[in-house]
C-alpha cells in the first residue's frame, strides 16, 4: 500500500494487532501495574522492591532492611536476605537476576519452593520498577562475591558481572523513576516513612531503616518493634483514651495460613481496622475483615445475653459492637487472592472461615478470664445502640419540624440551576460576607453557595444524635442531600465537587480541619470518593499602573514582583495583602478561586483526612500532654499570632 492509500476505517486485519514485546507493554499500561503515574504510583515503586524484601523476611532470611531517599529522588533499598539468584534459569538459559528484572511474571513465588508466604504473587513488581525506571541498578551479594547489573526503561545496559567480594548476603536496588513516565518524580519522605512503620509493625523484630539523604532534608529513623501489632494498636490509639487498658491479642494457624489480631476499644465513635494479608494493607478489606465482624458481633452478643447484661430481645448490631474499636488484622496464607494487581481486597473464602474460628474460641476465653472488660466493652455497645436510637429519633423529629422531608432546603444555601450532580459544585464559605461575594461572583448554573457562620460543634465528643438539629452542620447534611453515617448513600448526593472556601489564616484552617474531621468521620464516603476539595485563595494582590497580578504563596509574590518590574528594578510595585475572601469584589473572587478555567483546587485525600482527625483528637480531645507536646513542637511555626 502506498502512503498516499487511503485507509479504510471500518477495516480490522492483522496489521492492527499489535504484539508488545518484554516490557514494552507496562510502559504503555503502567495503571494495569502500579494504579496510576500519579505520585502514588510513584511511591508504589518503592512499596514493590521494599514488598520482595520482606518477603525474605517472611521466609526467615532477612533481619534487616534499608530504604534511602538519594539527592535526584532516586531510592535505594538494601536487605541482607539470601539475595536474588545469579545462577542460570533453566527455562530461559539466562541468568535469574536478568530474568526477575526483564520477563514479566517470573519469581519466586508461584510454588517452585522458594517461598511459602510472599506479598507478590504475579511476579511482576521488579520488572514493573525496572520498567518505569529511567535507570536501574541491582547488586547481588551472594557466594562471596558482589553481582552487578544495570538497566535503563527496562533495557539492560550491563549485563551481569562479578564487580568485587564480599562477606555479606543480601539483593540492593538503586533506581530513579521515569520522569517520561510519571506527572512528579518527587518522593514523600511522610508517605514512605508510614508504610515502612506499618512493615515494622507486622513484622515484630525486623529493623527498618527510613533515611532520607536529599539536601537539607536529612533524616533518618531506625524502626523495631519487637510487640508485633500490639505495639500497632497502641500507636493508633496514642491521642485516645483507652475503655481497658491492654490490648488483647490472639492468634491462630490453620495448615499453611495463620492470622493475629489485636485490638483496644477506646472512649471514641469511631471504628478503626487496618486489615493485612501477607503485609499488604487491604484498604478494601476484604474475608479476613468480614470472618472478623462476624465472630466479633457474634460473641459480643452471645456474652450479653448468658450473663443478662442484654435482655433477651435485645441485640447489638454490628456497628454497636465496634464503636471506638481500634483492630489490626494481620493475615498470611500461601496462594492469596487479590483483587487487581494493587491488592487492596482479600478474596480467599477459607481465610474467613479461619478468622471466624481464631476470634470466637479466644475472644470468648479472654471474656470469660476478663469478665470487668468484657463488662465495659457490652456497656459501651449498648449505649452505642442507644444513641443509635436516638439519632434516629432526633432525625424523625428535625424532619416534622423543618418540614426537609418535603425537599426544602436550608435558608444559607443559594442552589445552582443544573440538577445533574456531575456537573454541579457547591462551596462551603465562612462568613455571611465572603458568601455575598461569591454568591454575586459565581456562575449560577452550576455552583451553588452554602454559608457557615459561628463556631462549629465539636465533634471529636459528638454521636450522630448531637449532629442533628445542630444549626451549623445540619444545613450542610440537607443540602449535600446524602445524610450521614451508616445512612450515608452516595448516590443521592447533589453535588459532585464539595469546595471548602475559607481564608488562608489561622481561622480559615480551623475551619477546614472542623469540616474535614466532620466528613471524615460521618460522610467518609465522600473523601473515598474524591468530592471533597479545599479552594486555594490568593494571599496577595500586586499593581502595576493598570496591570494586576494575584500571588497564592510568598514565593509567588517575589516572583511575580519581579516581573513585573522588568528592566526597571525601581519600578514601584504595590503589594497588598489580602485578610479574607470577604475583601475580594465579586470579580476578583471569580476570576481567582471559583473560575474553573483559572482557579487552584486541592482535592482532599484519605491522607488529608486522617491527619485532620488526629490533629483535631490532639487540639480538641480531653488529653492535655498532646495538646502541650503538639503546642510545644509547633510555636516556632506560628506568626501573626497579634493580629
Amino acid at each position: 500500500m502506498s502512503e498516499n492509500t487511503p485507509v479504510n476505517p471500518n477495516s480490522y486485519d492483522a496489521s492492527q494487532i499489535q504484539v508488545l514485546e518484554g516490557l514494552e507493554a507496562v510502559r504503555m499500561r503502567p495503571g494495569m501495574y502500579i494504579g496510576s503515574t500519579s505520585t502514588s504510583g510513584l511511591h508504589h515503586l518503592v512499596y514493590e522492591i521494599v514488598d520482595n524484601a520482606i518477603d525474605e523476611a517472611l521466609a526467615g532470611f532477612c533481619t534487616h532492611i534499608e530504604i534511602a531517599i538519594e539527592d535526584g529522588d532516586s531510592i535505594c533499598v538494601t536487605d541482607n536476605g539470601r539475595g536474588i539468584p545469579v545462577d542460570i534459569q533453566e527455562q530461559t538459559g539466562k541468568p535469574a537476576l536478568e530474568v526477575v528484572y526483564t520477563v514479566l511474571h517470573a519469581g519466586g513465588k508461584f510454588g517452585g519452593g522458594g517461598y511459602k508466604v510472599s506479598g507478590g504473587l504475579h511476579g511482576v513488581g521488579a520488572s514493573v520498577v525496572n520498567a518505569l525506571s529511567d535507570w536501574l541498578e541491582v547488586r547481588v551479594f551472594k557466594n562471596g562475591n558482589i553481582y552487578e547489573m544495570k538497566f535503563s526503561r527496562g533495557h539492560i545496559t550491563q549485563e551481569m558481572k562479578i564487580v568485587g567480594k564480599t562477606d555479606k548476603h543480601g539483593t540492593q536496588v538503586r533506581f530513579h523513576p521515569d520522569p517520561e513516565m510519571f506527572d512528579d518524580t518527587v518522593y514523600n519522605y511522610g508517605v514512605l516513612f508510614k508504610r515502612m512503620r506499618e512493615q515494622a509493625f507486622l513484622n515484630a523484630g525486623l529493623t527498618i531503616i527510613m533515611e532520607d539523604k536529599r539536601p537539607e532534608q536529612e533524616q533518618r529513623q531506625e524502626l523495631c518493634y519487637e510487640g508485633g501489632i500490639r505495639e500497632f494498636v497502641t500507636e493508633l490509639n496514642r491521642h485516645k483514651t483507652p475503655v481497658h487498658e491492654n490490648v488483647i491479642y490472639m492468634s491462630g494457624e490453620r495448615d499453611t495460613s495463620m492470622c493475629e489480631i489485636a485490638m483496644q476499644w477506646n472512649d471514641g465513635y469511631d471504628e478503626r481496622i487496618e486489615s493485612f494479608a501477607n503485609n499488604i494493607l487491604t484498604p478494601e478489606g476484604g474475608m479476613h475483615e468480614t470472618g472478623f465482624r462476624t465472630a466479633l458481633t457474634r460473641v459480643i452478643n452471645a456474652y450479653g445475653k448468658s450473663r443478662k447484661i442484654l435482655k433477651d430481645e435485645e441485640t447489638l448490631s454490628g456497628e454497636d459492637c465496634r464503636e471506638g474499636l481500634t483492630a489490626v488484622i494481620s493475615v498470611k496464607l500461601e496462594n492469596p487472592q487479590f483483587e487487581g494487581q494493587t491488592k487492596s481486597k482479600l478474596g480467599n473464602s477459607d481465610i474467613r472461615t479461619m478468622v471466624d474460628s481464631v476470634v470466637s474460641d479466644k475472644l470468648e476465653q479472654f471474656f470469660e478470664e476478663n469478665p470487668a472488660v468484657a463488662k465495659q466493652i457490652l456497656e459501651k455497645g449498648i449505649s452505642a445502640s442507644r444513641a443509635r436510637e436516638a439519632a434516629r429519633k432526633a432525625r424523625d423529629s428535625v424532619r416534622r419540624k423543618t418540614g426537609l422531608e418535603s425537599g426544602q432546603m436550608p435558608d444559607k444555601l443559594q442552589d445552582c440551576n443544573e440538577r445533574d450532580p456531575s456537573l454541579c459544585e457547591i462551596y462551603i464559605v465562612e462568613g455571611d460576607s465572603a458568601a455575598g461575594s461569591a454568591i454575586q461572583g459565581r456562575d449560577s448554573r452550576f455552583q451553588a453557595i452554602l454559608a457557615m457562620w459561628g463556631k462549629m460543634l465539636n465533634v471529636e465528643k459528638a454521636r450522630v444524635d448531637k449532629i442533628y438539629g445542630n444549626d451549623k452542620l445540619y444545613p450542610l447534611i440537607v443540602a449535600l442531600g446524602a445524610g450521614i453515617g451508616n445512612e450515608f448513600n452516595i448516590d443521592k448526593l447533589r453535588y459532585h465537587k464539595i469546595i471548602i472556601m475559607a481564608d488562608a489564616d489561622v481561622d480559615g484552617s480551623h475551619i477546614r480541619t472542623l469540616l474535614l474531621t466532620f466528613f471524615f468521620r460521618f460522610m467518609r464516603p465522600l473523601i473515598d470518593g474524591g468530592y471533597v476539595y479545599s479552594a486555594i485563595p490568593p494571599l496577595y494582590k500586586l499593581n502595576r499602573g493598570k496591570t494586576a497580578r494575584v500571588a497564592f504563596s510568598d514565593e509567588e509574590r517575589d516572583k511575580i514582583s519581579a516581573e513585573m518590574r522588568g528592566d526597571n528594578p525601581n519600578a514601584k510595585i504595590d503589594i497588598n495583602r489580602f485578610k479574607g475572601l470577604g475583601e475580594m469584589d465579586p470579580h476578583e473572587l471569580w476570576e481567582t478561586t471559583m473560575n474553573p478555567e483559572t482557579r487552584t483546587l486541592k482535592q482532599i485525600t484519605l491522607e488529608d483526612a486522617v491527619h485532620a482527625d488526629e490533629v483535631f483528637t490532639v487540639l480538641m480531645g480531653e488529653k492535655v500532654e498532646p495538646r502541650k507536646a503538639f503546642i510545644e513542637q509547633n510555636a516556632k511555626y506560628a506568626v501573626n499570632i497579634d493580629i
